[in-house]
């Protein structure tokens, strides 16, 4: 059953109580507070207004002192009775953040020291029939980490670098230092009779067209060995039903099923993520004891190393077929992630799915990912990169202690997410190799590389065992002479943004061009990566989000709360960004919108730049897709899950089918096609150019037929000829699909700060019933955004060019069903002098 109410919690000052009289059945805690299990310290607290939302101005520093606190978690439940000596009873807690000692009826059961780990206690003999109190002690961090060394190489703090909990709990260069604590998952008492099923192992040893055969793998653990134990394993698909038997050996047991006529999965571009219904039963002569259920995808998933022409390569490979992964890396969805409904989580993924994504990385810096997460990666048909959390720093592999703590993590990690088919490849951790190679280099480190026995020898003797089926990468990025090499393995490009100078060799110092030219995302287009799992540049927050968070006096570009929002130290690389192609921002909707159009438009030459580089480059994965809080960052979703403009680009840019022109001013324009399907395509399409007016000035069609899963050049077109007399700041360029089988996509011969557009007048037109937006303009409006003052608002299209005498529709919703606050509905464009908005 599960133990998840009645909570309370209060806090005490380091040593000011006695443990074992607070943990107490005849304690009173009458006038505590009452707290939400799964939940945390600062959520309760801002529930009851005890604090002030951290989110909103600088009130994070104003409850600092939660992390500082003791802070006890009590709660009561009632127990019928054991009814037979065949039973015994775990107490299990799935996650608690983080030195969190546990008491049952004043009896210390155990202290824990690691939040991504459940954690069970046998408490037969101490349950009492009628009511039971249960007590959670969490102590400080510093408690446990004050007296250990803290000089070492950490980003961002260093006292994370001892504990197992979300590292970007001390805050990032994206979001702020809030150190939670508390039970953050479920608690449950659970009965088990002569023995429970430890853990299942569904793997897909081999595919044929008319059968597939899945091996599982159950471990069982066993209090009464003189049982005869057996499992049952039921695969089901609708009315279909296959089965197997499987006999007990030692602890395991492995049953073969045979799948006839299977249904695979696929991520959703390439066909269907079907999903089995696995239920594996345990019985103990002839009884029932124990039972699993799970979904399943019936797929086989490798990374290709070496292509067939003997070049390395970094490609996945689902079901025999080669995938390019298209998609961003995701962070912890919320500084405070317990208290995130799973509508939360959901909305995201299909927000990821919607945009044509086909992995999300885990990144190493925050947690392994709730459960509804991989469950919506597998019915959305999304593949993972998996992370394990370790980024950014060295972390102390000499330490006895603290490499048991990780060796358990890993065996309990590797056993709860490897049934997954979203999950595709296991990461030993975030930048780690790449970083201190770089930094001893430059001499910045002199330490030696503490962690490399975790990456290097732990983890791949355990995955080994417990996982073969997938690939472990030992860091991202990984391979080559420099681990951020081009030459092999998958790289991050921090030469965007971060000015990096690349490449580089083993040996040499990290050097940065920190300058408009060395920051600039046209640098991407140097870049002959085999896979890039990180690169991207930041944009601001959507107005109603910043409105949210900032003082209204303060509500200005330069103020000293805007550059708060902003956790990435080296603020003029974004305005250096800018510089180079929208121009400097003057007030803050300029900084709004160019900071989103720049990242737009950067993440889009990149990314078209890297499918044009198929099969080279066979992945792109952005940073990054979401927000822990209301803040500036690299990503394309903010926090109150209202997608920025580069989401929007991203629908296109990600689409299976693209259309794409590679141009550099005063060059040919040269047309390419990608096609990641796994049939050929075949269209017509138009180049066309014209003037801001809608006057055509050049146009060019072809009928072609393209192979399955290649990009291919199609034509060439000189940029003199394709003015047809226009001049270049004054043409805009568009590619289009004749039968829609595509998005259209946009261009421009120069950059925004150098095209001359003119004034635009908007006329907008919206209706309450269908829910829809209709706009049109007699010239051309340049980004074109609508806004209203809501979250999770759903824009069928936003931040888009509009062409003359064009009249566009677009549906709204809102994700939770709230109704559209229609009287604040705003519509503007960069070059827009007036809007008139109409009711229908």
């Amino acid at each position: 059953m599960k133990l998840n109410k009645n909570w309370k919690i209060k806090h005490f000052d380091v040593g000011s109580a006695r443990d074992l009289e607070v943990a107490s059945p005849e304690y009173i805690d009458y006038f505590w507070m009452t707290a939400s299990v799964p939940g945390d310290v600062h959520s309760t607290l801002i529930d009851r207004k005890l604090i002030e939302d951290p989110f909103y101005g600088h009130n994070d520093l104003k409850c600092q002192w939660v992390e500082e606190k003791v802070w006890w978690y009590r709660t009561t439940f009632e127990f019928d009775g054991i009814g037979n000596k065949a039973e015994r009873y775990d107490l299990i807690f799935e996650g608690l953040d983080t030195f969190a000692t546990v008491y049952l009826n004043g009896i210390e059961l155990g202290s824990t020291d690691n939040m991504f780990i459940s954690h069970s206690f046998e408490v037969t003999r101490e349950l009492k029939k009628g009511n039971n109190v249960l007590a959670v002690k969490f102590d400080p961090i510093d408690v446990h980490v004050k007296e250990k060394v803290q000089y070492y190489w950490s980003g961002f703090s260093k006292e994370r670098i001892w504990t197992r909990k979300n590292q970007s709990h001390w805050g990032w260069d994206w979001g702020p230092r809030l150190v939670a604590t508390g039970i953050w998952k479920d608690v449950h008492l659970k009965k088990r009779t002569y023995a429970t099923i430890e853990s299942v192992f569904a793997k897909t040893t081999s595919i044929s067209t008319d059968s597939a055969i899945i091996e599982v793998e159950v471990e069982v653990d066993s209090f009464r060995k003189e049982k005869d134990y057996q499992i049952q394993v039921e695969l089901s698909f609708g009315e279909e039903l296959y089965t197997g038997i499987g006999e007990i050996r030692g602890k395991k047991a492995v049953a073969i099923v045979v799948v006839e006529d299977p249904k695979l999965w696929w991520t959703h571009d390439l066909g269907t993520p079907h999903l089995y219904r696995l239920n594996v039963s345990l019985y103990a002569d002839g009884q029932k004891i124990d039972e699993k259920q799970e979904d399943f995808g019936i797929r086989t998933i490798e990374v290709l190393r070496v292509d067939e022409e003997g070049n390395h390569c970094f490609t996945f490979v689902l079901n025999g077929e080669k995938v390019f992964a298209k998609g961003a890396n995701w962070i912890p969805i919320d500084s405070f992630i317990a208290a995130v409904p799973d509508s939360r989580y959901k909305h995201l993924i299909r927000l990821s799915k919607d945009a044509n994504m086909n992995m999300l990385r885990v990144w190493g810096g925050g947690i392994y990912e709730r459960d509804v997460f991989y469950d919506e990666c597998n019915r959305l048909g999304i593949l993972v990169w998996q992370d394990f959390m370790f980024s950014c720093a060295l972390y102390p592999d000499y330490n006895k202690n603290f490499m048991a703590n990780v060796r358990n993590e890993i065996i309990q990690v590797v056993k709860r997410l490897r049934n997954h088919p979203s999950l595709a490849l296991w990461c030993g951790n975030n930048e780690n190799d790449w970083l201190y190679e770089a930094l001893f280099s430059s001499g910045e480190i002199t330490d030696p590389f503490y962690g490399e026995k975790i990456y290097h020898e732990l983890m791949p003797e355990i995955l080994e065992e417990l996982d073969p089926t997938r690939l472990f990468w030992p860091s991202s990025p990984f391979g080559g002479n420099d681990h951020n090499s081009r030459e092999q393995g998958d790289t991050h490009n921090w030469q965007v943004w971060h000015g990096n100078i690349e490449p580089r060799t083993f040996g040499e110092p990290q050097t940065v061009n920190y300058s408009v030219e060395g920051l600039s995302f046209k640098n991407f287009k140097n870049d002959d990566t085999a896979f890039a799992s990180e690169f991207g540049m930041h944009a601001s927050s959507n107005r109603y989000t910043l409105e949210r968070n900032i003082p209204k006096d303060q509500f200005f570009w330069g103020s000293e709360e805007m550059a708060y929002r902003n956790k990435d130290i080296h603020h003029p690389k974004g305005i250096l960004l800018m510089e180079g192609y929208t121009g400097v921002p003057k007030d803050l909707e300029e900084y709004i919108a160019y900071s989103m159009l720049t990242q737009a438009e950067g993440l889009k030459f990149g990314i078209e730049h890297y499918r044009r580089n198929k099969p080279k480059t066979s992945g792109a994965l952005f940073w990054q897709l979401n927000d822990c809080w209301p803040g500036t960052s690299w990503s394309v979703i903010d926090y109150y899950l209202l997608p920025k403009a580069s989401y929007h680009y991203a629908k296109k840019f990600y689409h299976p089918i693209l259309l794409t022109i590679d141009h550099d001013p005063g060059a040919d324009l040269k047309i390419w096609i990608v096609n990641d399907r796994l049939e050929g395509y075949e269209d017509e399409i138009e180049l066309a150019i014209y003037d801001f007016h809608g006057k055509k000035a050049f146009s060019k069609r072809w009928n072609f037929f393209v192979e399955a899963n290649i990009a291919y050049q199609l034509d060439a077109v000189p940029e003199e000829k394709a003015l047809g007399g226009l001049k270049q700041e004054e043409a805009v360029i568009i590619l289009r699909s004749l039968n829609s089988k595509t998005h259209e996509n946009t261009y421009y011969f120069r950059d925004q700060k150098d095209v001359m557009l003119p004034d635009a007048e908007l006329t907008v037109e919206f209706s309450r019933e269908d829910s829809e937006i209709t706009l049109s303009t007699a010239t051309l409006a340049r980004m074109v955004t609508i806004e209203m003052d809501i979250e999770q608002l759903v824009l069928e299209d936003n931040f888009f060019d509009l062409q003359p005498n064009v009249t566009k529709g677009i549906k709204v919703s809102q994700a939770e069903g709230k109704e559209i606050p229609w009287e604040t509905l705003r519509v503007k464009a960069i070059n827009s002098v007036k809007t008139k908005i109409t009711e229908v």
